[in-house]
C-alpha cells in the first residue's frame, strides 16, 4: 500500500518539527516577550493590519481571549490601533517598528542558535536539504 510510507513520512517530519519547535523555545531569552505575544506581532507582520476577530481566527481562540494581550501590546507600542477606513465601526491593529524590532530580536537569537547547530552537526549538503526541507514546510503549513 502506498499510503503508508507517506505516513512514515508525515509521522517523521511532525516528529521533527515539534522536537525542533521545543528546542527552539528553549533557546528563548529567558526575558523574553510570552510566546503569546510573539504569535500575535508575527501575524500583524506577515499579514499586514487586521481586526482583533481575524487576528483570534489566526490564533483560534475567541476574540475576547485577546482582549488583554492586545491591550498590552499597544500599551507598549509594539502594535497600533486605527479605525477601518472602509467600515468605521471596526478597528484593525498594525505592529509597529518597535513590535517589529522585539520580534526581528526573538528570532534573530533563535536563527542564531539554529545556524550553530547545523553548521556544526549538519554536512553542506545536509544543509541545503534542509533549507528546501524548511521551503516545503512553510508551503504545507499555508495549505488549506
Amino acid at each position: 500500500m502506498q499510503e503508508e510510507p507517506l505516513l512514515e513520512t508525515a509521522a517523521s517530519v511532525r516528529r521533527g518539527a515539534t522536537r525542533l519547535g521545543l528546542r527552539l523555545r528553549a533557546e528563548r531569552p529567558e526575558r523574553g516577550e510570552p510566546l503569546s505575544r510573539l504569535s500575535v506581532l508575527a501575524h500583524l507582520s506577515r499579514h499586514g493590519a487586521m481586526t482583533p476577530g481575524a487576528l483570534a481566527a489566526l490564533e483560534r481562540l475567541q476574540p475576547q481571549s485577546l482582549t488583554r494581550t492586545l491591550a498590552g501590546l499597544e500599551r507598549d507600542g509594539l502594535a497600533s490601533r486605527r479605525a477601518d477606513t472602509g467600515d468605521r465601526r471596526r478597528a484593525l491593529l498594525a505592529i509597529t517598528q518597535a513590535g517589529r524590532e522585539v520580534l526581528r530580536q526573538d528570532m534573530r537569537e533563535r536563527d542564531g542558535w539554529l545556524a550553530v547547530a547545523m553548521a556544526t552537526e549538519l554536512t553542506p549538503t545536509e544543509q541545503v536539504v534542509l533549507r528546501l526541507a524548511g521551503e516545503l514546510m512553510e508551503r504545507l503549513a499555508a495549505s488549506a
